[in-house]
């Protein structure tokens, strides 16, 4: 299964983008108004980009948690400045970068840092394309996951549901051995099963 199918299956099932970006932007309005229960909610939706973003960057558990409250800590200072929250996981993934950066040069020089990309010295052009190449990424990596946390008979049902040619539910009954009424139903409780996955619920949003 491609990235790209587990995408399409994903968005065909109907899973929104516009109810995720309302999420988000009723979480920031209550977060800068103080409420705690909405900034823990903000930090548990995106702790798993910023984890990942550090992983990437080989960085040990110390200096992860020192790049997430760092990242924590400007984003308390720029909430209010917070536009567009749909645009919050990429201003997220570019501070992290930089922080990631920043350790990795404290610690051991700026050669050995060669393999990160410095989103510092990008111009606004490039460095837009860098944030949405970056999320692409780790929304690959997300489905990957979420798909590969499916059991066996799961992974294969959503693989021939978006099989090209398609194939006909009869054939799909007896090649898995079930009804041909069970389809459906199952095919929306795998793809809600992979869209309550932790990394599909922070990272499918743009």
């Amino acid at each position: 299964m491609t990235t790209a199918e587990a995408t399409y299956a994903l968005e065909e099932s109907g899973s929104a983008n516009t109810d995720a970006d309302v999420l988000v932007s009723d979480l920031v309005s209550r977060a800068r108004g103080g409420d705690r229960q909405a900034w823990d909610a903000l930090v548990e939706r995106y702790a798993p980009l910023i984890w990942s973003i550090c992983r990437r960057h080989r960085l040990g558990r110390a200096d992860a948690d020192d790049v997430a409250q760092s990242v924590w800590m400007r984003l308390v200072d720029q909430l209010n400045r917070v536009r567009d929250p749909a645009a919050l996981p990429g201003w997220l993934a570019t501070t992290t970068r930089r922080e990631c950066v920043r350790v990795l040069r404290m610690a051991h020089g700026p050669r050995t840092t060669m393999f990160a990309l410095d989103v510092e010295t990008l111009p606004d052009e490039r460095l837009g394309i860098a944030e949405q190449d970056l999320l692409a990424a780790e929304r690959q990596a997300a489905l990957r996951e979420a798909f590969g946390q499916l059991p066996p008979n799961g992974q294969q049902l959503i693989a021939m549901l978006i099989a090209d040619p398609p194939l006909p539910y009869a054939d799909i009954s007896a090649r898995l051995g079930i009804p041909v009424g069970s389809i459906g139903p199952n095919r929306s409780r795998y793809l809600d099963k992979m869209r309550r996955h932790p990394a599909i619920a922070a990272l499918m949003i743009a």
